[in-house]
């Protein structure tokens, strides 16, 4: 039984949590506007055009996108979006203000970039007949793939905050240093073991897709 199934939301209930986090995250939009701050703008922006990919991979190349699979990707960009902001009011955002809720949205986050990387070795495995890709190595793949975008990610907090220190501006992504960053990591895995151990059953439907888009 999947999880959807476990905590009993329908299709339509899910549909309508995803309607109305992305209606927030165009809140969140108008919130940075409104201070002046432009890491609330491009986060929660990102996270709105991330929240449109699903239709748009159903829609233009016909690869079903289960509503909870598009649950679980806009709980995961809504939840940084509002990190970045916090309440309307507060002088401070959840990242700051909160201990646990960077390890909660990098374990979201590192959840949606593991199913990508599961759902596109497994796709290629199901399309030629030349690849094969036992359970054990599924395992120890996903957590590099994760642990890989990781590191790619950290360099790119730390690029981006590098640059608006040297020209002054205020940065959109923010780096706490070397200790954070190997937390950070180590949440990444966190969430490539989730999908590695439970969440591969929510991706057949998305595998079998991509391995028929393969073969066309």
């Amino acid at each position: 039984m999947r999880i959807r199934d476990r905590i009993g939301l329908s299709r339509q209930r899910q549909e309508q949590l995803t309607r109305v986090m992305q209606i927030l995250l165009v809140g969140l939009v108008g919130l940075g506007l409104e201070r002046g701050n432009p890491g609330i703008v491009v986060n929660a922006s990102i996270g709105l055009a991330v929240t449109q990919l699903p239709a748009i991979l159903e829609r233009d190349y016909h690869i079903p996108m289960d509503p909870a699979l598009t649950l679980w990707i806009t709980v995961a960009v809504f939840f940084h979006a509002l990190g970045t902001a916090g309440l309307p009011g507060s002088t401070t955002n959840f990242y700051r203000s909160i201990w646990w809720w960077d390890h909660m949205t990098h374990t979201l986050s590192s959840s949606i970039v593991a199913a990508v990387g599961y759902a596109t070795a497994r796709a290629v495995e199901l399309h030629s007949d030349s690849v094969s890709l036992p359970g054990r190595f599924m395992f120890v793949f996903i957590l590099l793939f994760v642990l890989a975008f990781g590191v790619f990610w950290e360099v790119i907090e730390f690029a981006v905050a590098g640059v608006a220190s040297f020209s002054g501006t205020q940065s959109v992504l923010t780096q706490y240093g070397l200790g954070d960053t190997m937390l950070d990591l180590l949440f990444d895995t966190l969430g490539g073991v989730v999908v590695a151990v439970w969440g591969t059953a929510h991706l057949t439907d998305l595998t079998g897709a991509l391995a028929a888009r393969f073969d066309r």
